[in-house]
């Protein structure tokens, strides 16, 4: 089963989807802050609480068989994932950003390909992240909100479309 997207994309089963978290201003977060303490991050905006309810209409309107949904722990990737997707989120350190420790890109980004490596649901995979682990993935730059299509052909991730409701 496939679902038309807008023209350039089609999220098939066994597709992954990354998903930049939605709009929250500014870049990177406060030099001290705790990851379960939101009140110390970045945070959506009332335009970026409104984006990530748009993603999940927009994947319901077009029924797209979302089997799992996987998430950073920064509170603005769990925000998102939870008003787009409720119910469904499920933690994934591997997709934390890595923004300000650029040198555990590595390791973290070939944790997260071996995440999805592993995944073997029949629907869609959506994996709600940041630009730092989309860049470091599949080779984008992703607005704020937008999503990456990811298709699997011979065990190799390529980007199959990209879009923003």
């Amino acid at each position: 089963m496939a679902s038309a997207v807008d023209g350039n994309a089609e999220v098939r089963a066994g597709s992954v989807v990354l998903i930049r978290h939605a709009l929250a201003p500014g870049v990177g977060d406060p030099e001290h802050f705790t990851l379960n303490d939101c009140s110390t991050q970045r945070n959506l905006s009332a335009e970026g609480r409104a984006q990530a309810v748009r993603l999940g209409q927009f994947f319901r309107k077009l029924q797209v068989p979302v089997d799992a949904v996987w998430s950073s722990q920064w509170c603005r990737a769990r925000d998102t994932a939870d008003l787009a997707f409720p119910g469904m989120r499920v933690d994934k350190l591997a997709f934390n950003s890595f923004f300000g420790e650029p040198d555990s890109a590595p390791a973290q980004t070939q944790a997260a390909k071996a995440l999805m490596n592993a995944w073997a649901g029949k629907g869609v995979l959506v994996v709600v992240t940041h630009q730092v682990n989309i860049t470091a993935i599949a080779g984008v730059v992703p607005a704020s909100g937008e999503a990456v299509v990811l298709g699997r052909r011979d065990g190799v991730w390529s980007v199959t479309g990209r879009f923003s409701p």
